[in-house]
């Protein structure tokens, strides 16, 4: 990688280590259906309590204590997740976290790789967004800027609708069309709650209205 190359991706690990604390939070699903058999409920029971031992050990594994994961411990955990509980929000928060950790070690297209695989089937639409979200950032920083903002295409949940905007206006900044970044700011803006913090969008806004002093 460039200077620049390496610049990008200290900002995306920064951008992923700022945004990433839904996985954990959002990540300890329940998955046991009751259909009212006895034995069906034992099944079920006995098959979430196994994804989320091994989801458990692989989130342990990524956020080791000394901040240097486990990546073949990481792999083995989300390999047996995929292999055992296919498309369930255990093994897709799994690879969510098998992504960051190739993030951290500069595997940009291993981490595109796992996202892509959440985006093209989510287990519920909030992986979804996450997922694309993150592969936009990623590609953004393979200098594939234009692929990244077709991915945002649509119309996003309305509890994404700011973080979407934002990652928009961010890619539309690096493809030069600033007036077109401006407005997804703007709208990113609009969809935060009156009592959140804009700090940050607001700086970029700023700095677009400068630049068209």
């Amino acid at each position: 990688m460039s200077g620049s190359d390496d610049e990008e991706l200290v900002q995306l690990k920064d951008w992923w280590q700022r945004n990433g604390k839904p996985l954990v939070t959002g990540g300890l699903l329940a998955l046991v259906v009751v259909f009212g058999w006895q034995a069906w409920q034992r099944y079920q029971a006995n098959q979430a309590q196994g994804a989320s031992n091994l989801y458990q050990q692989l989130v342990e594994a990524a956020l080791s204590p000394d901040g240097k994961p486990d990546l073949p411990k990481v792999n083995y955990l989300a390999g047996e997740l995929d292999k055992n509980f296919a498309g369930t929000a255990y093994d897709q928060y799994g690879k969510l976290f098998v992504a960051k950790v190739a993030v951290g070690a500069g595997k940009l297209d291993d981490a595109a790789t796992q996202l892509q695989a959440v985006v093209d089937k989510p287990a519920n639409a909030t992986l979804g967004e996450l997922a694309r979200e993150r592969l936009a950032q990623v590609l953004a920083v393979q200098n594939k800027a234009e692929q990244a903002l077709k991915l945002l295409d649509g119309e996003a949940d309305k509890a994404f609708v700011a973080s979407r905007e934002e990652l928009k206006g961010d890619l539309l900044v690096r493809l030069g069309r600033t007036d077109d970044a401006f407005a997804a700011y703007q709208k990113a803006k609009a969809a935060l709650p009156d009592d959140a913090a804009v700090g940050g969008l607001q700086t970029k806004l700023d700095d677009l209205a400068k630049g068209d002093a």
